[in-house]
Formats: C-alpha cells, sequence, structure tokens
C-alpha cells in the first residue's frame, strides 16, 4: 500500500478511535497529554541517538548524486557530492525539523485553539513516523543499506501513487551535471 494512503487510512482510524475518549473527563485528558508528550520526548530522544550513532561510525564514503530539480524550476538538478555520514546527518536533521514543526502546531491546536483529539492521532502517527524513518530502519534496526534503503533515499510517492522525481544516481546524470558544473567554472 502506498505510504500517503496508509497515513491516511491510519489516520482516519485513530480519529474515530479519537472519537470515543472521553476527553471531557480531566483524568482522561491528562493522560494523553502524558502520552503525546512522552512519544515526543522519545521520538526525539531516538533522533538524537541516530545522530550519536552517525557520528560514532563516521562513514566518509563518497556519496554523488544530482538533486532532483524543483517541480516549478525549468532548471536541471544541482550536483552534490557528499559523505554518508553528512548525508544521514543532513536526513536526520530534516526528520527533526518535522518533528518541531509537529510541536509548534500541536501547541496552537491544542493550547490555542482547545482541540484535544489532535494530540492522541499525532502521538499515534509520531510513533508510525519513527519507525518509517529511513536513519531508524538503518541505524537502530541495523537494516542494510540497499534497495530502497540506498542512499541517496527517494521522497515517497504522493497520495495517487504518483512516482516522486528522486535524486538521479546513474553516471550519465552524475557525468551530465559535472559538465554543466565544469562549464560554468571555465566561464568565470
Amino acid at each position: 500500500m502506498n505510504p500517503a494512503v496508509q497515513n491516511l487510512v491510519i489516520s482516519l482510524g485513530v480519529m474515530q478511535l479519537a472519537r470515543k475518549i472521553p476527553f471531557d473527563d480531566p483524568q482522561v485528558l491528562y493522560s494523553v497529554r502524558i502520552g503525546y508528550v512522552a512519544v515526543q520526548v522519545l521520538v526525539l530522544g531516538i533522533y538524537y541517538y541516530i545522530s550519536m550513532t552517525i557520528k560514532a561510525k563516521n562513514d566518509q564514503t563518497v556519496l554523488k548524486y544530482v538533486d532532483a530539480p524543483s517541480p516549478m524550476s525549468q532548471e536541471p538538478g544541482q550536483l552534490v557530492t557528499t559523505t554518508v555520514r553528512d548525508y544521514d546527518l543532513t536526513e536526520t536533521s530534516k526528520l527533526l525539523r518535522s518533528v518541531y514543526m509537529g510541536i509548534a502546531m500541536m501547541a496552537f491546536l491544542h493550547g490555542y485553539m482547545k482541540f484535544t483529539q489532535p494530540l492522541f492521532v499525532q502521538a499515534i502517527m509520531g510513533a508510525k513516523g519513527i519507525y518509517e524513518a529511513n536513519p531508524f530502519k538503518i541505524h537502530v534496526l541495523g537494516k542494510k543499506a540497499e534497495g530502497d534503503l540506498k542512499r541517496p533515499w527517494k521522497a515517497g510517492g504522493g497520495m495517487f501513487g504518483a512516482a516522486a522525481s528522486g535524486p538521479q544516481t546513474d553516471n550519465a546524470a552524475i557525468t551530465e551535471a559535472e559538465k554543466r558544473v565544469g562549464g560554468a567554472n571555465k566561464d568565470d
């Protein structure tokens, strides 16, 4: 099943379950708040652990790829030369930013707007999100970086299964990008 559709189905199921929870009861609301905070602290702790693991491994293997161009841009993708360590740290940082954005949104929705159901839904989705994260699969679960986990990672497809244009790793694309970069330097 497409991950975006799977997330939607799980979200809808969890929202139906959340309707049955008596959030009017202060004890229940307090428990859901504690659960949400515990999940967020756990997720942040796992990402911290992943960052420390990446730094400890210090994999300096060179990784070259052509980044996917912006969908609104006519320009070709940019050549990226990095190391596995730096790539994994960058991807983990992106995941951390999404967690912080989720916490900020929840602070607004629950703290200001007084919505309670999203606390429960986001606690479940936060736990699901960490389990689906590629750095978690590689650095915590110990899976090999091959197949879908081969770096650079492709972004998930859209809602209707449209293939996301991910980074290009084939030699032809890298050579073409190197020529563009080399040609730009010769003009200077």
